[in-house]
């Protein structure tokens, strides 16, 4: 039988929770302000009739989310600073920490991802909307900023929301370039005591806790803002 040690969870507590998962939050936290904001801009880009603004942002939408997530953190964290190397004309590699080059990958690649969720959501707007905001004399950002997208980010909620914990599940894959988050945290304890089971079974609960309590949280919230009419046809 496996002699369980708890102790060796109660002495790595304030290492795990207050430095990994603080680091694993603050993560999320700015991938999700900064995705989302961009990812309103492609998704608003793609749906234009002008080739010139539509092209470009397709092809980045679906060349991010073509590409493995944990592809896309190697090209940041070293290619990034030759990329500034030559737009600086510098004489070397301009060195980029590893949290700089996390916090941009996650807000790049997830933008790609919450364009399309934002999109799909601006689709289930009615057109005649569209039609009477356009009656109205409003310009394209206006109709966007004041009819489309309060509509549209109260629909996809839901999706947004599942979205953001898949972010903060995949958040883990930064240990590859050597930053403590959760568990690069669990890991670095575990490696150290020789408790793999503990430490690992740990996290794992952590994670479904915050993900599970998130998820219900959305829940919530959708049940207490939804129009009533949409509140039946979920029941």
């Amino acid at each position: 039988m496996y002699d369980f040690d708890w102790n060796v969870i109660w002495r790595s507590l304030s290492f795990v929770l207050v430095d990994g998962l603080g680091f694993t939050l603050r993560l999320t936290l700015v991938a999700t302000l900064g995705g989302i904001v961009l990812g309103t801009v492609l998704a608003m880009l793609r749906q234009s009739k002008v080739s010139v603004m539509r092209v470009p942002a397709e092809l980045y939408i679906d060349a991010a989310r073509a590409l493995p997530l944990i592809l896309v953190i190697f090209w940041i964290f070293f290619l990034l600073p030759m990329a500034v190397q030559w737009l600086l004309g510098a004489s070397r590699p301009v060195p980029i920490s590893a949290y700089t080059s996390a916090f941009i990958t996650f807000t790049m690649f997830e933008a790609a991802y919450f364009a399309e969720i934002v999109r799909s959501g601006m689709r289930g707007i009615p057109k005649g909307q569209i039609e009477a905001g356009q009656a109205l004399g409003l310009k394209y950002w206006q109709m966007m900023a004041f009819i489309i997208l309060p509509q549209a980010f109260r629909n996809m909620l839901p999706v947004l929301a599942t979205q953001i914990i898949v972010l903060f599940q995949d958040t883990s894959l930064v240990y590859v370039v050597s930053l403590t988050d959760m568990l690069g945290a669990a890991s670095k304890i575990a490696e150290r005591d020789s408790r793999l089971v503990e430490m690992y079974l740990f996290v794992a609960v952590v994670y479904f806790v915050v993900s599970f309590i998130a998820s219900q949280a959305v829940h919530l919230f959708q049940s207490r803002t939804a129009i009533p009419g949409q509140q039946v046809a979920q029941r």
